[in-house]
């Protein structure tokens, strides 16, 4: 097998057909095609589910994946580093990330980072922190943003602390006149939560504060959950960077004694990163690292 079978079968992944990964490597469909008959002879096993609506990979298409991402990846950090080595850094960084981060954060760090290295191309890869723990260790992604309590086993360097604070309709009374709200404010209400990989925070929150919850459904993005609020169908928790900028009708209150989400980079292993991945790594610590207890 060859470094083009791999690109090959790479582009029919993420296009889901030959057609489409012939446009995209700016070769034929019958060389794409070739390409991956020949891995599959030299492999002995079929790579890839046919059908009128596309192409899916087989069982072990799916395992190969990995393997096939983690050479691609090598080969881009050989590219790179002859590159830095000969003049200007450049070539293409792939960054995981979630929702709030995206909306706050992505934009500043294009627009800085490319104004030095203009010869460099971020790619971002938005999802739950599931998918960005999947995208890192199937080789997807170089690194990416992450919450602490979901980047398990991986490397994890904090860089921000994000209050968690409560969200409720808009004719919603707390029974104090302080700034913040009480923790028996919300004991008895139904909770819109996030889905399983989004909400741990929360859920920890919540289980510290013996808060016993019901809940009107789990939902997968932020905006939605602050709809159902809006709407009177219960309150939420929520890491405070979600609700910049929001143009709904609720109240956000925060407490006295707050949890937080600790929002960070994750990665396989920072050490064997490309140089330009390295330099854009570096890059967003110094923009966003502050310093907590």
């Amino acid at each position: 097998m060859t470094l083009l079978s791999y690109q090959v079968f790479k582009a029919v992944v993420e296009q889901g057909s030959f057609m489409k990964a012939a446009g995209i490597l700016g070769i034929t469909p019958s060389a794409v095609s070739h390409a991956i008959a020949s891995m599959e002879d030299e492999l002995g096993t079929t790579l890839f589910i046919r059908s009128r609506t596309g192409n899916s990979l087989t069982n072990f298409g799916r395992e190969l994946l990995p393997y096939i991402n983690s050479v691609l990846n090598s080969e881009e950090s050989l590219r790179q580093a002859v590159s830095e080595l000969s003049g200007p850094k450049q070539g293409r960084i792939k960054l995981g990330t979630f929702s709030s981060v995206c909306t706050n954060w992505i934009p500043d760090i294009i627009r800085s980072f490319t104004k030095e290295n203009p010869n460099v191309t971020i790619d971002v890869y938005e999802g739950s922190y599931g998918d960005n723990r999947n995208w890192l260790r199937s080789g997807i992604v170089d690194f990416a943003f992450i919450s602490l309590s979901a980047a398990e086993d991986l490397a994890f360097e904090p860089l921000y602390k994000d209050p968690l604070v409560c969200i409720t309709p808009a004719d919603f009374k707390k029974s104090s006149s302080g700034q913040y709200i009480e923790i028996d404010d919300i004991r008895d209400m139904s909770f819109i939560m996030l889905q399983e990989s989004v909400d741990t925070d929360i859920k920890n929150f919540l289980r510290d504060n013996r808060i016993t919850y019901s809940t009107r459904g789990h939902i997968e993005d932020d905006l939605s959950a602050l709809v159902m609020v809006e709407s009177g169908f219960g309150c939420a928790i929520m890491p405070e960077m979600v609700l910049k900028g929001i143009p709904y009708n609720v109240n956000v209150y925060h407490f006295e004694n707050p949890g937080y989400r600790i929002i960070g980079l994750t990665s396989i292993d920072r050490t064997v990163l490309s140089p330009a991945a390295r330099t854009l790594y570096n890059h967003i610590i110094k923009m966003y690292k502050t310093d907590y207890k």
